[in-house]
């Protein structure tokens, strides 16, 4: 069998690959072990999305009587919320099989790995095993877990972010472990299910790589929801309850930055200390591919150190996001069988599903000053917003940073309500090097969110 591409991941960077290097007449090969759609739409965007909706409507209903509403009681029915997660997950990935299909992308589900520059051995579902020819090899396998080493991580009721999404009683007490993104996420998610939270965070502050005024702001938020929040602790070990009683709990010990001692009981236990490349059984060292435990190493173009080998996503490390491995397959694609790409986008934004949410895009103000850039600094309070005020989301912020000299905005973070959807006017701010003059002269609708980052660029 003679390809002109095979991609080795069914992810968001694989898949969206596959169909546009078809679309631009390349025969292609899409080898996933799994499922299409990857960690993404199985174990991690879309399941954990459609758990953050769930536990919105539970906040609003929290609130109900804000709005004139009487209700004489609700619960949580975890069966139907995990239906519902699986009805959506089932449309999106038949969704992509047709896709693919229409594309005339061959599909094969089993393990693949590289023998050569250009070739490819195949161990199918079946057992049967082949192997196949292509011009070009693309890796885009993801990333794994991290679990770090903590004695006691393998006990039962220890979960990970992709099993704790399968979960069918939801657990009275709840201790996650790290206060990055999938953290904070599932503690705001947890905590509207009705789970007491505790969220230990070995840095000073949680969400270490967002702007830290916006982490320090939302911290009060969600303790103010009951979240439980202990920064700059170090979990030294996990151990199982030996009283009679509590059978099934868990004890976190952990050491404050004062080396004391805490002990955080649970019923469950969540590790979200982030994820590693998936690099494993590649037959990478065989064939020289460089890499490290960072990922595989790559150039501006995504060509590994291999001539005809390419990988995107997760496993070259750095931002792990489904939209920048897309994004990434989608130049790999162009590059390799349309017209080159002339710059590649550097202009990521990046989103936090808690309550409220986070988004970010461009430099934070930390960035800005280790830069020495002259810089001013603008905010805008959703507090006085009307169409926040409407929603009963008064809470929050939108942050703009800017040149001193030409006012081009550098970096924008949203704290509030749609953060998530807001940030893309910011986004595109940003990649075109706008100025807070062009965002202040443009006419925003009234009343919506989007005026408070108008309001912010009036200031500066």
């Amino acid at each position: 069998m003679q390809k002109d591409l095979i991609i080795l991941g069914g992810g968001p960077g694989g898949y969206t690959a596959a169909l546009r290097a078809a679309e631009l007449g390349a025969k292609v090969l899409l080898i996933e072990q799994d499922k299409v759609g990857g960690t993404c739409l199985h174990r991690g965007c879309i399941p954990t999305k459609a758990f953050y909706k769930n536990a919105e409507v539970m906040n609003t209903l929290e609130k109900a009587a804000d709005f004139g509403l009487e209700l004489s009681g609700y619960a949580l029915k975890m069966e139907k919320v995990q239906a519902r997660k699986k009805e959506i997950i089932e449309r999106l990935h038949s969704g992509i099989h047709l896709l693919l299909k229409n594309q005339k992308v061959e599909f094969i589900k089993g393990q693949g790995r590289l023998i050569s520059p250009n070739q490819v051995q195949v161990i199918e579902e079946s057992g049967k095993v082949q192997d196949i020819q292509a011009k070009h090899i693309l890796l885009a396998t993801g990333s794994l877990s991290s679990i770090p080493p903590i004695s006691g991580a393998d006990l039962p009721g220890v979960t990970t972010s992709e099993e704790i999404l399968d979960i069918e009683k939801i657990p009275e007490r709840l201790v996650i472990i790290g206060g990055g993104v999938i953290g904070i996420e599932f503690a705001s998610i947890f905590q509207a299910f009705g789970s007491q939270v505790t969220v230990l965070e070995f840095l000073p502050r949680i969400l270490p790589l967002m702007d830290e005024e916006i982490s320090k702001r939302l911290t009060p938020l969600l303790k103010k929801k009951g979240l439980k929040i202990e920064t700059a602790v170090k979990v030294t070990e996990i151990v199982r309850e030996t009283d009679a009683s509590e059978t099934d709990a868990l004890t976190v010990l952990a050491k404050d930055k004062k080396d004391k001692d805490q002990s955080h009981p649970a019923d469950l236990v969540l590790v979200a200390t982030g994820r590693i490349p998936n690099t494993t059984g590649l037959g990478l060292e065989e064939l020289g591919v460089k890499y490290t435990k960072q990922g595989i190493k790559v150039d501006e173009n995504y060509a590994t150190s291999v001539p005809g080998i390419y990988a995107i996503g997760d496993v070259i490390g750095g931002q792990m996001l489904a939209h920048v491995a897309s994004y990434q397959g989608v130049v790999v694609a162009e590059n390799l069988y349309g017209s080159p790409r002339a710059k590649v986008s550097s202009v990521v934004p990046s989103c936090v599903f808690s309550f409220p949410e986070v988004a970010s895009v461009g430099l934070t103000e930390q960035e800005i000053k280790q830069q020495d850039i002259p810089y001013v600094v603008s905010k805008a309070l959703f507090g006085a917003n009307g169409k926040a005020l409407t929603l009963g989301e008064g809470e929050g912020l939108v942050k703009v940073l800017a040149q001193k000299d030409d006012q081009k905005i550098l970096g924008v973070h949203i704290l509030g309500p749609h953060a998530s959807d807001l940030i893309h006017e910011a986004a595109l701010a940003v990649q075109k090097q706008m100025s807070t003059v062009d965002i202040a002269n443009m006419i925003h609708a009234h009343p919506t969110l989007a005026e408070s980052f108008q309001e912010a660029a009036l200031k500066i």
